[in-house]
């Protein structure tokens, strides 16, 4: 017998979760780092904050510092990280799952989904986080919602690769082509936010985009901003600055 597609529970349980490890090889101490008054952890807490839906924000992190500065502020760390889910090379995928877990044991009870808001891609808006639950609830058939975003070029077109001396097309479909217009649009995960049903969440891996079906919501380019390194860092201040991105929390604060 087909299991039956999940439906929407009646009043959903949302955890999200910060991911917060505290090695950084491109930007040291990266995660507390001040973005327009506030450390990257905390704007990724305030966005969760801003999201009426999510019933639980957790950071997970293998930092006590990180950790300190998320209470500081208000952040809820119920736990540290073990070290083996802190490496370089970790996945998201079990550290999700054992942030998913911990806090279930701990509580003694279940939740709906989980939200995934990493600190280093600040730049998202709350009443976007709803919609992709929204879009979540909507369709039985989805494991979970993903941010994307329409990037500035399209790889199709412009994409090459070395054969030898010479450059080679990367997509060999998109011989002939020599207008961006005349291209499918290309979208791309962004990183901003993750959401998932809670059973997939506990399900998940390694590679989470293959272990499940995916709806994407679509945000502007501009807020698909991943921060690894220094001048990453500086750029998305001087566009928050400058205005062309917006950290709704800090304005309320003004």
């Amino acid at each position: 017998m087909t299991a039956s597609p999940p439906t929407r529970p009646s009043d959903p349980r949302v955890l999200a979760v910060v991911p917060a490890r505290g090695g950084s090889r491109g930007l040291p101490d990266k995660n507390v780092r001040l973005l327009s008054g506030l450390p990257l952890v905390v704007h990724a807490i305030r966005a969760a904050a801003g999201v009426a839906a999510i019933s639980r924000t957790v950071v997970t992190t293998d930092s006590t510092r990180i950790a300190d500065v998320a209470r500081e502020h208000g952040g809820d760390v119920p736990f540290l990280r073990p070290a083996g889910l802190a490496a370089d090379d970790t996945p998201m995928a079990p550290v999700i799952a054992h942030a998913l877990a911990t806090v279930e044991e701990m509580e003694g009870s279940s939740y709906d989904a989980v939200v995934l808001l990493d600190p280093t891609s600040p730049a998202r808006e709350p009443q976007q986080v709803t919609a992709a639950l929204e879009m979540l609830w909507a369709d039985p058939a989805l494991d979970g919602v993903v941010s994307v975003s329409e990037p500035t070029f399209q790889p199709e077109w412009v994409g090459v690769r070395h054969e030898g001396a010479a450059l080679a097309r990367y997509f060999p479909a998109s011989a002939g082509v020599t207008r961006r217009q005349d291209t499918e649009r290309y979208l791309r995960i962004n990183g901003n936010f993750y959401v998932w049903r809670a059973a997939s969440a506990r399900a998940l891996s390694r590679s989470w985009f293959d272990e499940g079906r995916y709806g994407g919501l679509e945000i502007p380019e501009a807020q698909a901003f991943s921060i690894d390194d220094e001048d990453e860092f500086r750029l998305i201040q001087a566009l928050v600055d400058a205005g062309v991105v917006r950290l709704p929390w800090t304005e309320e604060d003004r």
